[in-house]
């Protein structure tokens, strides 16, 4: 009895005046390996976890990190992709802006299997008011006309079609022309030029209008090679198309005033 009021009295004191702190931390410094020796197997546990994977554990995880990183990749690719589609589509409508005759945006849902003859299938057609003839462009020039129409596509027809050719005139001066398809993507050939005809490179081809088919004033082709033999009476001009006939995805259908009265 006697002791147990001794340990009262401690306590008591120990409360009062805060007289055993010192005991208390030597205790608790002295009890702290036997802290540690209790958590140590849950210690091991979490490092054995982290550190000692089988070979097939370590097999499976770097295949799922490798599945992540390729869907990781597509998903940038994806973005790459349409982060340009959409510049491109930027392009489109801030050149219809610009345009004096109305258009309709158009998308490729085809091309012409047949390497020789340069055509393209888009999803509008006669539901959308497309016609044979209409002229078709991207942001930076003529691409082609439509030559066939169904409900709901068409087929157009490129402009370095082999069959294909054009009425042009060289904007800087007026001077008249025929572009003709050569049958390659990046190459039109103008006839019927005379040898001493004001024609120079880098001089812009544009629609001249005759013909009725196109309307004046589109680009075509940029004067890129020239040869004039003092023995021939024409010269041999070639000019790039200015469209980006191998890459545009989304073209614009022209319609001029007498074609929407036409409707």
């Amino acid at each position: 009895m006697l002791a147990i009021l001794v340990i009262l009295g401690l306590i008591t004191a120990d409360l009062r005046y805060n007289r055993l702190e010192t005991t208390r931390s030597l205790l608790a410094t002295l009890g702290t390996p036997v802290y540690w020796v209790a958590d140590l197997p849950l210690r091991l546990r979490d490092w054995s976890d982290k550190y000692l994977h089988s070979p097939l554990s370590l097999a499976e995880e770097n295949e799922r990190l490798h599945r992540a990183n390729l869907i990781l990749q597509g998903r940038s690719q994806q973005m790459a992709s349409l982060q340009a589609e959409n510049v491109r589509l930027r392009a489109l409508l801030n050149s219809s802006a610009l345009l004096r005759d109305d258009v309709l945006v158009a998308e490729l849902i085809g091309v012409s299997p047949d390497p020789v003859r340069h055509q393209l299938v888009i999803n509008k057609g006669l539901a959308d008011g497309v016609f044979v003839g209409q002229p078709l462009i991207d942001a930076d020039g003529l691409m082609g006309q439509i030559v066939e129409v169904s409900a709901i596509s068409s087929r157009a027809l490129l402009i370095t079609d082999a069959t294909h050719s054009i009425p042009v005139q060289v904007n800087r001066n007026g001077v008249r022309a025929i572009a003709e398809g050569t049958g390659s993507l990046g190459a039109l050939e103008i006839r019927h030029v005379s040898a001493t005809t004001d024609i120079e490179l880098g001089d812009l081809l544009v629609t001249s209008g005759l013909g009725g088919r196109f309307p004046e004033g589109y680009p075509v082709a940029v004067v890129t090679e020239i040869e004039r033999d003092p023995g021939r009476a024409f010269a041999r001009v070639v000019a790039r198309p200015s469209a980006a006939l191998d890459r545009s995805r989304h073209v614009l259908l022209v319609f001029s005033t007498q074609d929407r009265r036409g409707n």
